[in-house]
């Protein structure tokens, strides 16, 4: 279903406005009137990163009057493969101060608002209530439901993509005129069911495609045309390029837009909510975990230790710690790899920051290895602590 326009009309466009915007005011769908909505939007993106970075240069390009990006993060060697408004010159850079330049290159007409800080429960309602929209750009659980929760609280529509690997999701949530993005997923997948894109890649040219879609319904919410993905789900699979949608209905019994709502404010804290472990793995790592440095200096002193990659074999080809097994956490979440494990030996778990090998060590430690460790932040650490020459990914 269509619906109403999101914004009021600016007064007037410029000379220099109609010649930019020019493609735009011959479509009559969109037209003069469409492009002074435009003008006078207000629009946040949560994230400049891999759907942050298309969606800012496509909305900076359509004319949206303000930009507002916010993301705490800095440039890395890595983002390039996919974070197209970041460059070479830009690593080491603050994210959201990168892209607000090469916004302001794209369209020095509008007005670009930098948010350089970490969107949290005591700053989110006061950053979202400046804009008419939230894009979310997000890559972890915890902040899609912050992002809810307060857009559902401040009555905004909110504007959602998710990637990984070859798959990519879109839609609109908007508890006014549909779901939430709680009636799609009422509780968080349980810790370490879903890998990141940290752990798992992406393909880079995906992040266009889904940050794409989301300028699209961005684009048609503010100037009130087409009909937008509020109550659709749009799933996109890039090795089979195919597309499809699946309805998503609001749910009645949502604790947050429904009838009955249990969820009246922000919760206290998001990554409890998400649980970024396992009960299980917690418990494991409280008084198991040893730093980089730590392996490095048992190895060296030449303890009998057992030292297991748990990440994947492709991980295991771009950089290992030296003497490491590989043994992936799926063969220990499926019991296999416990006969691989040696009992004359102190087990000692890695990946690539320390969230598979948690989870791994909660399995070992149930086998019955008691003195099994993990090393906490695990690849990352060593690089950083141990030996800076090997790459990182």
């Amino acid at each position: 279903m269509s619906l109403p326009p999101l914004v009021e009309p600016a007064d007037e466009l410029t000379v220099d406005e109609v010649r930019r915007y020019s493609r735009h005011l011959i479509i009559p769908d969109v037209g003069m009137a469409g492009q002074k909505r435009l003008k006078n939007a207000k629009v946040l993106c949560v994230g400049a990163g891999g759907l942050g970075s298309p969606a800012l240069l496509y909305l900076a390009a359509a004319g949206v009057g303000t930009l507002g990006v916010i993301d705490f993060d800095v440039v890395d060697d890595s983002n390039l493969q996919r974070q197209v408004i970041h460059g070479q010159s830009d690593v080491g850079r603050p994210k959201a101060e990168s892209a607000a330049e090469s916004v302001r290159e794209i369209n020095p007409l509008i007005d670009v608002v930098v948010h350089n800080t970490s969107l949290t429960t005591e700053n989110v309602m006061e950053i979202f209530s400046q804009y008419d929209l939230i894009l979310d750009g997000t890559d972890n659980f915890a902040t899609r439901y912050m992002v809810n929760d307060a857009a559902v609280l401040l009555g905004k529509p909110y504007v959602w993509g998710s990637i990984y690997r070859f798959d990519g999701q879109a839609s609109v949530f908007w508890a006014e005129q549909g779901p939430c993005y709680r009636c799609l997923y009422p509780e968080p997948p349980p810790p370490g069911m879903v890998p990141s894109c940290a752990e798992g890649g992406v393909l880079g040219v995906l992040c266009a495609s889904i940050g794409s879609i989301q300028v699209n319904e961005a684009i048609k919410l503010i100037t009130g045309i087409g009909e937008p993905l509020v109550g659709r789900l749009m799933i996109y699979d890039a090795l089979e390029m195919k597309y499809r949608d699946v309805k998503v209905r609001k749910d009645p019994e949502c604790v947050l837009c429904g009838k009955h709502p249990t969820v009246t404010e922000l919760l206290e804290d998001y990554e409890a909510f998400c649980g970024a472990l396992s009960d299980e793995a917690g418990e494991a790592v409280t008084g198991s975990t040893i730093t980089a440095r730590e392996l490095k200096a048992m190895q060296d002193a030449g303890d009998d230790i057992f030292l297991v990659d748990v990440r994947e074999p492709n991980e295991y080809e771009i950089v290992s710690i030296p003497g490491a097994t590989l043994i992936p956490k799926g063969e220990f979440l499926n019991g296999s790899a416990l006969e691989k494990l040696p009992q004359n030996k102190r087990i000692v778990l890695h990946c690539k920051s320390g969230a598979r090998s948690a989870e791994a060590l909660a399995v070992v430690k149930k086998a019955g290895f008691a003195d099994a460790v993990h090393v906490g932040g695990g690849v990352l650490s060593w690089i950083k602590t141990v030996d800076p020459s090997l790459p990182e990914y």
